[in-house]
C-alpha cells in the first residue's frame, strides 16, 4: 500500500515534490497546504490531491503518512514541530533551518515522537555524486590535500524583487550561501570530512534592495588535515553549472553537476574509463545556474525513497537532521568570518551573533 504523502508549502519546489512523489510506486501525494489558499488550490488541481487551508486540519488527516516541507527557509521550523507532534514523518527542503537553535529544536522534537526526518540535498544522490565517494572511502586519491566547491550562478533582480521574503535574514537565512550554494556545501563536506576552521570574506556587489549577501568566498580547513575553497555568488552571467573539485597525493576528480569531467589515478583501474564515459553527459537541465527552475526531480525521488526506506525499516536515512544540520554550522561559520574578519573554528558553540541580521544589510 502506498504511503500517503502532504505538502507543506505549494510554491515553486512543491512542483518538484509532487513529480518525485508521483515517480515512486510506494508513495502517493494525498494533500498539500499553504497559507496563500490559491497556491494549495493550484497545486491540488494539477496533482488530484486535497487542499488544506489550515495546517492543523491536514495533520488530522491520518492518511497523510509523510509531510515534506518547502515553505521558506526561515519558515521550516513551525510546521516541522507541528508535525512531529503529530506523529507524521517529515522531510525538509534545504536548509534544515537557518539557524542552529531551529534546527536543534526540529530534531529533538522529531526524536521525541519517534518520527523519520530527513532533509533534501539532492546531490548526494546522483550516480556521479556517489561514485566520487566510493573512490575517497576506497582510498582511490591517497592524502586528500584540497576540496572545492564552485558556484557561479546568476540570478537578475527581478528574482529577489518576486517575492518579499527573498534576499532577507528573517525567511531566506542568507543569500548566495545560504539559498543557493548550500547543495554543494553539503556535498563538499559530504565528501570532504568536517570543517574545522573558517576564513571568509562577503559583499552584495550587484542587487539591491536586499539584505544579503550575492558574493561569498570562504577558505577551509578540514579535519583530514585538507584545505578547501568555496566560492559562491548570484551575480556572475550569465550563470556556470556548479563545480566539486577533489585532490589528493594520488588522484583528482572533477564534479560538474552530475557529469564527471575529469576522473585521474596514479594507480589506475580497468573500470575508469567505463566510470568516466558512463559518469559524463548525465546532467539534463541547467542545474539552476540561471534559472532555479532549471533542475530535475530525479534526486529528489531517490532522497524520498530513502526515507520510505528508513520508515519501513526503523532505521536512518542517509541525510537526516544532524547530517542536515552540517551545512547551515558551516554557513553560518563563513557569515560569522566574513563579518568579523577573523577565523572561526568549528563546531561553533551557538548562533553567530549577526551584525549584518540585526542592521538589515552586508556592508563590505
Amino acid at each position: 500500500m502506498a504511503t500517503g504523502f502532504g505538502i507543506i508549502g505549494c510554491g515553486m519546489i512543491a512542483n518538484f515534490h509532487a513529480k518525485a512523489i508521483a515517480s515512486l510506486k510506494n508513495a502517493k501525494l494525498v494533500a498539500c497546504y499553504d497559507t496563500i489558499p490559491a497556491a494549495a488550490d493550484r497545486l491540488a488541481a494539477q496533482t488530484g490531491c486535497k487542499a488544506y487551508y489550515d495546517l492543523d486540519e491536514m495533520l488530522k488527516d491520518p492518511g497523510v503518512e509523510v509531510v515534506t516541507i518547502g515553505t521558506p527557509s526561515g519558515a521550516h521550523r513551525d510546521p516541522a514541530v507541528k508535525a512531529a507532534r503529530a506523529g507524521k514523518h517529515i522531510i525538509v527542503e534545504k536548509p534544515l533551518e537557518i539557524t542552529l537553535k531551529k534546527c536543534d529544536e526540529i530534531i529533538a522534537e522529531c526524536e521525541k515522537a519517534g518520527v523519520v526526518l530527513g532533509t533534501i540535498f539532492p546531490s548526494r544522490f546522483h550516480d556521479s555524486s556517489v561514485q566520487m565517494k566510493k573512490a575517497i572511502d576506497a582510498g582511490r586519491f591517497g592524502k586528500l590535500t584540497m576540496g572545492d566547491a564552485y558556484v557561479k550562478w546568476f540570478r537578475p533582480q527581478k528574482y529577489y524583487d518576486s517575492g518579499a521574503w527573498r534576499g532577507t535574514w528573517a525567511l531566506d537565512g542568507g543569500g548566495a550561501l545560504m539559498n543557493q550554494a548550500i547543495h554543494s556545501v553539503d556535498l563538499l563536506c559530504w565528501l570532504m570530512g568536517p570543517v574545522v576552521e573558517i576564513r571568509a570574506q562577503w559583499g552584495l556587489l550587484d542587487h539591491v534592495n536586499i539584505e544579503v549577501e550575492d558574493t561569498a568566498v570562504a577558505t577551509l580547513r578540514f579535519a583530514n588535515g585538507a584545505l578547501g575553497v568555496i566560492e559562491a555568488t548570484t551575480a556572475a552571467y550569465p550563470g556556470s553549472l556548479k563545480k566539486i573539485d577533489i585532490s589528493g597525493s594520488a588522484g583528482s576528480a572533477t564534479l560538474e553537476e552530475e557529469d564527471l569531467i575529469r576522473w585521474e589515478f596514479a594507480k589506475s583501474k580497468a573500470c575508469d574509463k567505463a566510470i568516466l564515459e558512463g559518469m559524463a553527459s548525465k546532467k539534463s537541465t541547467g542545474g539552476g545556474a540561471a534559472d532555479p527552475a532549471a533542475i530535475g526531480f530525479q534526486g529528489h525521488a531517490k532522497l524520498f525513497a530513502d526515507v520510505l526506506k528508513a520508515i519501513k525499516t526503523g532505521g536512518k536515512p542517509a541525510i537526516d537532521g544532524v547530517e542536515g544540520r552540517r551545512a547551515t554550522e558551516v554557513i553560518l561559520g563563513i557569515y560569522q568570518s566574513a563579518e568579523t574578519g577573523k577565523p572561526v573554528q568549528l563546531p561553533l558553540v551557538k548562533d553567530p551573533v549577526l551584525k549584518a541580521r540585526k542592521n538589515g544589510k552586508v556592508t563590505q
